[in-house]
């Protein structure tokens, strides 16, 4: 049983514990009621015998030691780490209510709290019972991706298919996804068609046709076709269970807004206990009996339970995190997430996010006699075959297309930002970008006439230019609307590339950007926000969390996407499983509702308890308005259903 699952079914077992407790002392309270003086004198009726008040006591301590066992135990727990809280109020509250109205019984003159303190538990009870059903709710999104992993997996061995357990799975297995089966691991298609639903992962609304050669991650669901799939990621590396690791974490994380509201609630209790305290010397002094002062400081102990304020936060964090995650959103950073609103101008980069990403090669020519036009295509292909950037994919099609055989390549290096080398032949082979050149002082030659969309990479042979390859990416068709509603939103978009002038020039006329940065190297990304930042913007970058992680470091918010199946983009704030330029849109626009909802709990928790720990003090008795301590409960509890059911509203805020 994973941890996910573990906390789940805890959080189950504490829901049915509080039903039980609640219905087991709702039972009970009701011959307290019955039999209540108070009760008896309201309704118009007697019911009067001899043992009456030491059944009372006892069916009222069956139930205060049962039913507000929770609160006790909370009580000491709260009281041992020297954090005082809302189960400290309500234990004062019910503790000092049951021991007077005990000592009433035994000799004391007064009056009995019996009903006031079994209603009291009902309601607490009821409004914990409700409560941990909202938080259960919150979570359920999360248990719904939890819920994606299949139990078991069938792998091929030989002519043989045997079903294993999935922590059985190892890379480079090869299994078989039966239709209508949930896929076990990522892995890439080696057999078969079949279009994949992977909305729970992804947000993609519908399937995703998936063939050779394809990407499919595990969790997602096989349509009507078998699929052979070879495993690249299982068990704790997979997607999913990253996914759940993140969203857990989130979850867990405290942002700035969750603190206030933890210091508040804090001090709530401390004012609490101190006006409760205030209240019965007040009314004590004023002339009223023992009676009257206990009922007005339990009024005032149980309404100013700072419940609702302790809710106000976490209920919307277990919301919004597991939610978001369900559209591919992943939240890393929380306080990042809500500062969403604050974002006043974004930086893109350009390939995969505002394009396809899916170069194709238009052109290819030698600048060097020794060399022909097809020699530069094969010689590139054979550097390309060892990474995975679009351009790279490009020209590795091309030259399979053209049926061009490559050959193996010795001391592969990546060079950041400016391009690969690797060494073939004694020679030293690079394929750069236009940025590199610039930065060696390498002249390019005049070429013939090329598209403003095209991207160029050239090709040096013991650090001599020797060709150029030319690759055509269009525009995806989401960007131009994407940008539209950044500038309704009032939000500045720029565009920074490594991409030449021409290309870069082109997409931001289209798009109507209102600047980009072209030929630029990952250290320079970080310049360019850092000059957008000293004149007083708030910057989010979006990259592909690696190249430009120096950049997503620096920006206020870091996006990282276009990540697929990898999500260890270790310096993004926030990662987006798809490039789509609509879910930084979508993410933007959730961040604003989520510290909205965030706001609008403190509003609320904040203003009910300015609003009615006078009221429970007594503030209008000498005009006949007095609050009883179940009124207070009830009060109590609706506060805190309300904020419940307001942060379950931000499930319809997501892409709406």
């Amino acid at each position: 049983m994973n941890h996910q699952q573990h906390h789940s079914n805890h959080h189950k077992q504490m829901v049915e514990d509080f039903r039980k407790r609640f219905y087991v002392s709702l039972i009970l309270s009701l011959p307290v009621l019955v039999f209540s003086p108070m009760i008896q004198n309201f309704l118009g009726y007697s019911l009067e015998f001899f043992f009456q008040d030491y059944l009372l006591f006892a069916l009222s301590s069956i139930i205060f030691i049962y039913g507000g066992q929770p609160f006790l135990k909370g009580f000491y727990s709260e009281i041992k780490k020297r954090e005082p809280g809302m189960m400290t109020l309500i234990a004062i509250a019910i503790s000092v209510a049951y021991i007077y109205s005990g000592a009433v019984v035994f000799g004391l003159k007064g009056k009995m709290f019996f009903w006031e303190l079994v209603t009291l538990i009902d309601i607490m009870l009821a409004g914990h019972w409700i409560e941990m059903k909202s938080v259960m709710g919150a979570s359920g999104s999360l248990e719904l991706l939890v819920s994606l992993i299949p139990d078991t997996a069938h792998k091929i061995t030989g002519d043989e298919i045997i079903d294993i357990s999935l922590d059985q799975i190892k890379k480079d297995d090869i299994l078989l996804v039966k239709p209508g089966e949930k896929i076990p691991a990522d892995g890439i298609v080696i057999e078969g068609e079949s279009a994949i639903n992977q909305s729970m992962l992804t947000g993609e609304s519908i399937p995703v046709t998936k063939m050779k050669g394809d990407e499919v991650i595990g969790g997602s669901i096989n349509g009507n076709g078998s699929l052979k799939i070879k495993v690249v990621n299982a068990g704790d590396d997979s997607y999913l269970k990253k996914v759940i690791h993140l969203v857990e974490e989130a979850q867990k994380t405290k942002s700035k807004t969750q603190h206030l509201a933890n210091k508040a609630a804090k001090w709530l209790t401390l004012v609490a206990i101190g006006t409760g305290i205030i209240t019965f010397i007040s009314w004590i002094i004023a002339g009223y009996d023992i009676s009257f002062a206990i009922e007005r400081m339990v009024s005032v102990m149980v309404i100013s339970c700072p419940h609702a304020l302790g809710l106000a936060i976490p209920l919307v964090v277990a919301i919004s995190t597991s939610v978001s995650a369900q559209h591919g959103l992943l939240i890393r950073n929380r306080t990042a997430f809500e500062n969403a609103r604050k974002i006043s101008a974004i930086v893109f980069d350009k390939t995969g996010t505002l394009t396809k990403g899916e170069f194709e090669v238009s052109r290819y020519h030698s600048f060097l006699s020794e060399y022909s036009d097809k020699d530069i295509l094969k010689i590139a292909a054979s550097l390309e075959a060892n990474s995975e950037h679009p351009i790279a994919q490009g020209i590795i099609q091309k030259a399979k297309e053209l049926s061009i055989a490559t050959f193996d390549i010795s001391q592969f290096e990546s060079m950041t930002g400016k391009g690969i080398k690797a060494v073939w032949n004694d020679h030293e082979i690079m394929i750069v970008s236009p940025g590199y050149l610039k930065e060696k002082n390498i002249t390019i030659p005049a070429t013939d006439k090329e598209s403003s969309m095209e991207t160029i990479v050239y090709l040096l042979i013991d650090e001599k230019l020797a060709g150029l390859i030319a690759l055509s990416d269009s525009l995806r068709s989401e960007s131009k609307s994407a940008i539209e509603q950044f500038k309704k939103d009032g939000i500045k978009v720029y565009m920074a590339t490594g991409d030449n002038k021409k290309v870069a020039m082109a997409v931001a006329d289209i798009l109507k950007l209102d600047g980009f940065y072209a030929e630029v190297l990952p250290h320079e990304k970080v310049e360019i926000i850092k000059n957008l930042q000293s004149r007083g913007e708030f910057v989010a970058m979006t990259g592909d969390g690696v190249n430009d992680a120096p950049a997503l470091a620096q920006a206020d918010i870091g996006i990282a996407v276009g990540s697929g199946t990898d999500i260890a983009a270790e310096t993004a704030d926030i990662i987006l499983v798809k490039s789509n330029p609509m879910d930084i849109l979508h993410l933007i626009r959730f961040g604003k509702a989520t510290y909205k909802k965030m706001i609008q709990n403190l509003v609320w928790a904040t203003g009910y308890n300015a609003l009615t720990i006078p009221l429970a003090a007594g503030i209008l008795f000498p005009f006949g308005i007095l609050m009883s301590p179940a009124a207070g409960a009830i009060l109590m509890s609706l506060s805190t259903v309300i904020v419940a059911i307001n942060a379950r509203l931000l499930k319809y805020s997501i892409k709406n």
